[in-house]
């Protein structure tokens, strides 16, 4: 049978739909929304009701791709620095370390119990080292799960940079596996090679992402998000050619950008929130078009043990050992270890073994399908429990304070004052993001000639404005009339 791009454009609807109103049933039953994506997709399958065959585990690790580096991006971009740096040493380690520890750890114990060889386990073991960014960002964030002792900063930083790691480690096995005669060791040099590349394109990009938007100045406000997402693209491209980490280059590259001021800051987040979820709709529905539910059960009774094994010593372990240079209590490490999350990143890390040609690739793709599913199941559907168990659980007064976001913090008891511009002030003919005001403030009106203007980032102050500044403390007062060249009478 024929089927046109428009019968695959409806199928595409249907099942967009599908996800969406069947998340948002059995979401408030405290079921993962991205299980019920996968969920969703194994239903539409060619063993499902939809009868939808796909079996191209390339065009599935293409689609992955361009998903993870919108997730990963996103997920940068909403992250905050002055709540990441007091982790930042404890999150870098988790990500690196604690990566390498899963991943020997758990390849061992399957060398041990499957006839998988010593790479070929190793291999598997690397795919599902890390935790999933999409993951835990949208379970964490969707439940509005508040934690004590920054666990929740450490937790999103872990999942959003320990994916190089597991990327670097699932191409380097996969090379193992198919090139017997290469060295292990050649491998190490070409770790440090890449991440450096990556962390410094990132954070040139990141930069350069910032002075472009800021300077562009496009006539059309609906062409910034294009504009981003084309430096986005090419940040990871770019990265990659050059054989640097192109993953780890975006995710720096979002929070450089995410922590600076820039032009139309509030729509562009939201663009790339709503983006990087629908890239998790698309990138889980995928994969669960891509599984065939019948190959699973054969290995079950294997997956159980390893998932049993990952979850309650290869990932504790790892966490233990790599907190041992921090000061955390044992309850942070109780949490942390059971926020290993595993999603749609090991499958789709699991396809470059099947497009490799690897003998065996087969029956490791459907065990690491098997850990996803019940590690999103058992953790995924636990962690506000744990927390409590914990006694890690804190209210976040901050979800409950503000009907809606605003570009700049702000705070209920925040003074509303009128500032004006003088023709000798060093502002004029300055645009707002260029003056850096305090965190703190917020330009809600400028009455210009009797005109009441909403500003952004991109207006440009005109000697007679008056500011109608909102600030928190007299300190930001007295900044604000320093950055405008004088102090107030």
């Amino acid at each position: 049978m024929n089927i046109s791009f428009d019968n695959i454009l409806l199928g595409v609807s249907i099942l967009l739909f599908a996800s969406i109103f069947i998340s948002k049933s059995l979401g408030r039953f405290g079921v993962p929304a991205l299980l019920l994506f996968l969920g969703v997709g194994m239903l539409a399958g060619s063993e499902g009701i939809g009868n939808i065959h796909f079996d191209d585990a390339k065009s599935a690790q293409s689609l992955g791709t361009i998903a993870l580096i919108i997730i990963l991006f996103s997920g940068g971009l909403d992250t905050r620095w002055e709540s990441t740096k007091p982790i930042l040493w404890r999150g870098v380690t988790l990500a690196t370390l604690g990566v390498l520890i899963t991943a020997m750890l758990l390849g061992s114990f399957v060398y041990y119990i499957t006839d998988l060889t010593l790479l070929e386990s190793l291999l598997l073991g690397s795919i599902v080292s890390s935790t999933d960014a999409a993951a835990v960002f949208s379970i964490l964030r969707s439940k509005n799960i508040s934690l004590k002792n920054n666990l929740r900063p450490t937790l999103e930083f872990e999942s959003g940079s320990n994916d190089p790691m597991a990327y670097f480690l699932t191409v380097s096995f996969t090379y193992l596996v198919i090139n017997a005669d290469a060295s292990l060791w050649s491998l190490v040099p070409m770790f440090f090679l890449q991440m450096s590349i990556g962390a410094l394109s990132g954070i040139v990009m990141g930069r350069l992402m910032t002075f472009t938007i800021n300077r562009i100045k496009l006539e059309q406000e609906g062409l910034y998000p294009a504009l981003t997402l084309a430096m986005v693209i090419f940040t990871y491209a770019f990265t990659t050619l050059v054989n640097g980490n192109g993953f780890l280059a975006i995710y720096i590259a979002g929070v450089m950008l995410g922590n600076r001021n820039f032009i139309h800051k509030r729509s562009l987040t939201r663009f790339y929130d709503a983006l990087a979820w629908l890239m998790q709709i698309l990138m889980f529905l995928t994969l669960g078009l891509l599984v065939f539910p019948s190959e699973i059960v054969p290995v079950i009774g294997v997956g159980v043990l390893i998932s049993t094994f990952l979850i309650f010593i290869a990932r504790p372990v790892s966490v233990f050992i790599s907190m041992a240079f921090f000061r955390n209590t044992l309850q942070d490490k109780l949490y942390i270890s059971w926020v290993g999350l595993r999603g749609a990143v090991p499958i789709v890390f699991a396809t470059y073994p099947l497009i490799a040609g690897v003998e065996k690739s087969g029956t490791i793709f459907n065990v690491v399908f098997f850990i996803v599913l019940t590690s999103v199941m058992l953790q995924g559907t636990t962690l506000t429990l744990v927390a409590k168990w914990l006694n890690l659980s804190e209210q976040d007064k901050k979800l409950k304070k503000h009907q809606f976001e605003l570009e700049m913090e702000y705070d209920i008891k925040n003074e509303l004052t009128e500032i004006r511009v003088n023709p000798d002030s060093t502002a004029v003919g300055k645009s707002l993001v260029d003056l850096h005001f305090p965190k703190g403030t917020l330009i809600v009106l400028i009455n210009r000639n009797k005109k009441f203007l909403t500003p952004n980032g991109a207006t440009v102050l005109e000697a007679g404005d008056v500011l109608f500044v909102m600030t928190d403390n007299d300190e930001e007062l007295h900044t604000i009339n320093q950055v405008l060249g004088y102090e107030m009478s």
